[in-house]
């Protein structure tokens, strides 16, 4: 079964893609950037940046009904490597042990210029 996740409480898709697919027991979130989703506006600097991302990836997965303890699996994309650090706390604040898998990488450019961009495999069930 492959079903698609949709909330009001994460940035709306702006191409064919959709938010999250749910396959099976597994849920695949959509690169999230750090759009507000009342306001539509990017959020300033890398920590604030990293807290908008993360706070729409837990939007995606409440809508799932499930939450970051069940995620598996993170790609992270810097526009910088020396946004590293910062990242790497705020992202940490949000998650437990036993930490999901996770590969970081820098990239030339993200949409809309932002510094940062965050996917997710999580498991539902």
């Amino acid at each position: 079964m492959v079903k698609a996740i949709q909330t009001e409480n994460a940035p709306a898709a702006i191409g064919p893609y959709s938010q999250a697919i749910q396959a099976g027991e597994f849920l695949y979130i959509s690169g999230q950037i750090p759009v507000d989703p009342e306001t539509g506006k990017i959020a300033e600097g890398i920590e604030k940046q990293t807290e908008q991302v993360m706070e729409n990836l837990k939007a995606i997965l409440r809508e799932a009904e499930t939450d970051f303890s069940q995620a598996v699996k993170f790609t992270i994309y810097l526009s910088s490597m020396e946004h590293f650090g910062s990242v790497n706390e705020v992202y940490g604040s949000y998650l437990i042990e036993p930490y999901p898998a996770r590969a970081t990488i820098e990239v030339s450019r993200l949409p809309k210029d932002v510094l940062v961009e965050i996917d997710c495999i999580a498991h539902i069930g």
